[in-house]
């Protein structure tokens, strides 16, 4: 899909998405290293020479073509998983088979394109004509998948489930998917969704086994972090995460043009769905023709700090009765007396509603601080005449036995009434949001650019604090190696990286376009142990969004940054 006026707009806006703490250098010397070729494509754990891989060793994947890629029965242990890295180059797979890369009965295992330092997607899924690009099933957990860049597949970009079967040991009474991270990927023109994370069959299925009939329970998630990732153009949900029932975190993820083939069921930026408890927060989420985000839960948790722009605008932009919303919660699954909190999010020109709440079974949900502008069912055209819902269009409340609190929100039709820095959606000084937040903030501590909530008396409405510092960097950071950060952002000409050296190390920055591409390099030297800070002049770049890696001896991390026009 080629990009419109819209996109290059929210290249201005968003955020640095904080830096992610990728393990130790799997080339370790401590590490035992198998090399795989390009032709090879079936590792198994059960048969030499993989027979002879432990916990903590590492799978070199040669750089090259490959048809697929299936890896089976591997075991690391927590701490010390197995890991499979692009070596040498960049492993590309171009398809006719039914998948690109197939994980079955592996625990405790990572893979990563991270292994050259030219690409930040170092493992490539170009074309799948029959199936989807990574399946991670078949009493496959704990696992960690980043860096790989999926797109033109038939189904799914990414599955990470197990679904139960004729076999009885991936029922829910059998099986937990535990520790599943999906970070710093790239998805692109995928046949259904981006990602496909759990079963949507939280309340069973119904599977043949010998002759009979039976209800079939899917396994839940237990710890589910996807965040980082890039997913845009799906034809069906952006990002889908069902039955992870505990500790599961969807944030800062972007997610362009989701729903495009406008399958009815099948049509949201996130999805939250059944069985799920899931914090979703600090998404940015654009141009789809689905609600931005559906909440279909079990309840406890918090939607905010999201940015949600042209919800369902595309999807029949001519009949008012195919309805799409910025945020719609519903009690598909909930638990009875739970509750949602949805606080701090930008929900600009949605289809229908800013935000449609139709779960009555919960109990003291909070919708707060929330900026909501121009929603379509404000007013629309009806039997010859405007049918005008008004201000409930903002937040609308179908069943009036639903127990809401709705606080401290502006809505307006005029986003420039809202006191808007330019293109973008933070607050300019004086603006109508700025310390007129909910002042009960719910343990949300930073915006949508992951500075403090609040800067002022009180927090601010929407998803981004008002900052008279310019996204000034705090100075409280942690002698953590895991922190990272970056500012300010949007940046215009020099970009300052603060980061800890536990050790004397060589220390080394590389940035790369949107798609993964090696842009520039930086060698910063050798730095003793402490708190560092260096400057990047990037005024020679132009406007837009950019990776970066940052390599402090053997350790790496990752984020973006935005680059904003001159």
């Amino acid at each position: 899909m080629k990009d419109n006026g819209f996109f290059w707009k929210f290249l201005l806006m968003i955020c640095l998405l904080p830096a992610g703490l990728l393990p130790g250098n799997p080339c370790d010397a401590q590490r035992t290293h198998f090399i795989v070729d390009s032709l090879t494509t079936v590792l198994d754990a059960d048969y030499a020479p993989y027979n002879l891989v432990d916990p903590g060793d590492t799978i070199l994947l040669s750089g090259g073509r490959k048809n697929f890629l299936l890896i089976r029965n591997f075991q690391g242990e927590p701490g010390n998983p197995i890991v499979f890295i692009n070596s040498n180059g960049v492993v590309i797979i171009d398809t006719d088979h039914y998948f690109g890369i197939s994980v079955e009965n592996c625990r405790y295992f990572r893979i990563t394109g991270s292994g050259v330092s030219s690409d930040f997607y170092g493992i490539r899924i170009d074309r799948v004509s029959r199936g989807g690009g990574i399946g991670i099933g078949k009493l496959s957990s704990d696992v960690e998948l980043d860096h790989v860049s999926i797109k033109n597949v038939l189904f799914g970009a990414i599955y990470a489930k197990s679904d139960p079967d004729c076999l009885f040991n991936s029922t829910r009474d059998k099986f937990t998917q535990y520790n599943t991270v999906i970070h710093d990927n790239y998805l692109e023109d995928t046949g259904n969704e981006g990602m496909y994370i759990g079963s949507s069959k939280y309340f069973g299925q119904t599977v043949n086994c010998n002759g009979t009939d039976t209800l079939l329970m899917p396994s839940l998630l237990n710890g589910v972090r996807i965040y980082n990732n890039i997913v845009r153009s799906t034809c069906w949900d952006g990002i889908q995460v069902s039955s992870a029932s505990h500790d599961c975190r969807i944030y800062d993820n972007l997610v362009l043009y989701d729903s495009q083939a406008g399958v009815f069921g099948q049509m949201s930026g996130i999805l939250i769905g059944g069985g799920s408890k899931c914090d979703c927060y600090n998404n940015y989420i654009s141009g789809g023709k689905g609600d931005g985000i559906e909440s279909h839960g079990l309840g406890g948790y918090r939607i905010f700090n999201n940015i949600i722009e042209d919800a369902g605008l595309s999807f029949y932009p001519d009949d008012p009765y195919q309805m799409k919303y910025g945020i719609m919660v519903t009690d598909v699954s909930v638990l009875q007396d739970s509750s949602f909190i949805i606080m701090h999010n930008d929900i600009i020109h949605p289809k229908s509603d800013g935000i449609r709440f139709l779960s009555i079974n919960s109990r003291n949900n909070l919708v707060a601080s929330n900026a909501i502008i121009n929603p379509g069912n404000f007013d629309f055209y009806e039997y010859g005449h405007f049918s005008v819902k008004g201000i409930d269009s903002y937040v609308m409340v179908p069943d009036t036995a639903a127990d809401l609190l709705i606080q401290n929100n502006y809505f307006t039709r005029n986003a420039d009434s809202a006191g808007f820095a330019g293109s973008g959606y933070a607050p300019l000084q004086g603006s109508p949001l700025v310390n007129y937040g909910y002042p009960d903030i719910h343990g949300i501590s930073i915006d949508f650019y992951h500075h403090p909530r609040i800067c002022g008396g009180s927090p601010d409405i929407g998803a981004i604090e008002y900052n008279p510092q310019f996204q000034s960097i705090p100075d409280d950071l942690t002698s953590s190696p895991a922190e990272l950060k970056l500012w300010p952002n949007p940046v215009r000409e020099s970009l300052s990286i603060r980061f800890t050296v536990t050790g004397r190390s060589g220390i080394k920055l590389n940035m790369y376009d949107l798609r993964g591409k090696l842009i520039g390099q930086k060698d910063l030297g050798q730095m003793d142990p402490g708190v560092r800070t260096q400057k990047i002049n990037v005024g020679n770049l132009p406007g837009g969004i950019y990776l970066f890696i940052l390599m402090i001896g053997d350790k790496s991390f990752s984020g973006k940054f935005i680059k904003a026009d001159q």
